[in-house]
């Protein structure tokens, strides 16, 4: 009796007693465990469920960490030691006082990687604090121990498709070297935070907990903290409640703090979009336990990208109420910038930063918009990201759709707006129906749309006070 009775415990998340009468052990298995009937690589992975169902568990603190100058420079060419430096500056000035975007980390490999580090050290900003990613090796330990950082992330993969089939090592040996590498970061004064690569194709209760209790009991031992990051390297995590391990993300985040011990503060999510989850998958891990979230600006990363960081800024606020803090229109200059400085080809689709994720092309949807633009606006876009509302001219707008474009695209005040019943609009309108009864299949362009405002709406920019050619010079 006496023996049960130590497995009951009174839970400070829960306030109740609580009764787990396991401590799952390394399961040091002959053959790799690759879950062959949810993973049959030859057809599309199954959702499996096995009905269990864990609480809710939403921290009282959720952060936003970055990894775009790690994973987001996987799939791109690399960033600029300069252009690392305006991107973090823009990062610290997005994050806020309160540091809601807590982190973010570096690659050391690079002369450019670690100049870009040095660098962004010296600006001296508390958030995003600055950490970096190594490899567990002796040789990759080496690069960080003394490079002024705090914290290190170190890649310790979970996954048997990982330990047998890449490194050609047994879940012994992994977990030996792992905890040895940690071991190092702990004993040069660095603060180590585990990447569970793979971790929703890995053997949860047989290397995962295991593994975390290991690392749980070595951060007690020691006095130092120690994070674990969950990886959902190939976007194969699912936020349906009831669904069966190793996909069920509220399973992982439960199972991190139930059945290994670790707080909502020492807990992140990694996850990737392969299968189109990455937002609803890092919003499901704040929801269920994690404390923060990893995420690239713009989602750039692997192959589909990881969590765009500017998705979970609005991710927050609506779970929280506030943004606490942040300034979302700097998400707009941060990604002009990435595309102007360095090149990246940004789908226009993409929400909240693409050209088009705010135009409107129909012209009955435009009428709408000049009515009340809270009909066809997700938010106020103006306020929030400096992005007023537009509207694609084509052959469906009609007067509306042009009068909407003139009022927005040179941010005319409500005196100085223009009606669909203005001459301009008129003349503009019986020029936009020739080109479609010349034959012309594409849209008009802002450009185009200017140089005849230039003829036939001169009064109109006159009196606004426009005397740019175009309006976005003046931005």
């Amino acid at each position: 009796m006496s023996d049960i009775m130590t497995n009951i415990n009174l839970s400070s998340q829960s306030n109740l007693l609580e009764f787990d009468p396991y401590e799952y052990n390394l399961q040091d298995v002959a053959n790799p465990e690759l879950f062959r009937e949810i993973y049959p690589y030859s057809e599309i992975p199954k959702i499996a469920y096995n009905h269990r169902h864990v609480p809710i568990n939403m921290p009282e603190h959720i952060y936003i960490t970055d990894t775009t100058f790690r994973d987001g420079q996987q799939s791109r060419s690399p960033y600029t030691a300069a252009q690392m430096i305006e991107i973090y500056k823009m990062l610290h000035r997005l994050s806020g006082e309160q540091g809601i975007i807590r982190q973010t980390e570096f690659f050391v490999y690079s002369p450019n990687d670690r100049e870009a580090l040095e660098r962004c050290l010296e600006l001296g900003y508390t958030f995003p604090e600055i950490t970096t990613w190594i490899r567990a090796s002796k040789q990759d330990f080496e690069l960080v121990k003394n490079i002024g950082v705090r914290e290190t992330g170190v890649l310790v993969s979970c996954s048997d498709y990982h330990i047998f089939n890449k490194m050609g090592l047994t879940r012994k040996q992994a977990l030996d070297k792992y905890l040895g590498i940690v071991k190092d970061c702990i004993e040069s004064g660095l603060r180590p935070r585990c990447h569970f690569e793979d971790i929703t194709r890995a053997d949860f209760y047989g290397f995962v907990i295991p593994f975390a209790i290991a690392l749980r009991k070595l951060s007690e031992e020691s006095g130092v903290p120690i994070k674990i990051r969950a990886c959902d390297t190939m976007g194969f995590g699912v936020p349906y409640p009831g669904v069966a391990l190793p996909r069920s993300v509220p399973g992982i985040i439960y199972g991190l703090q139930h059945y290994a011990g670790f707080t909502s503060d020492l807990i992140e999510w990694h996850g990737h979009n392969d299968f189109y989850k990455g937002v609803v998958n890092a919003s499901t891990a704040w929801l269920y336990g994690a404390g923060a979230v990893n995420c690239s600006l713009l989602g750039i990363g692997e192959r589909t990208g990881n969590v765009p960081l500017e998705a979970m800024v609005f991710e927050y606020a609506s779970l929280k109420g506030s943004l606490d803090g942040m300034n979302p229109a700097v998400i707009t200059e941060i990604a002009d910038y990435i595309v102007t400085q360095t090149g990246y080809d940004l789908p226009p689709m993409t929400p909240f930063v693409g050209r088009n994720f705010n135009v409107t092309r129909a012209g009955i949807h435009a009428d709408g918009l000049m009515k009340d633009e809270e009909i066809y606006n997700i938010f106020d876009t103006t306020a929030l990201l400096n992005r007023p509302p537009l509207v694609a001219v084509s052959s469906v707008s009609g007067l509306a759709g042009i009068a909407c474009w003139i009022n927005n695209y040179y941010h005319l005040s409500e005196e100085n707006a223009v009606t669909k019943k203005h001459p301009c609009v008129a003349e503009i309108k019986k020029w936009v129906d020739q080109e479609y009864a010349n034959g012309r299949v594409t849209l008009i362009s802002d450009e185009e749309l200017d140089s005849l405002m230039r003829v036939y709406g001169k009064d109109v920019l006159s009196e606004a006070g426009v005397h740019h050619s175009h309006y976005h010079a003046e931005k």
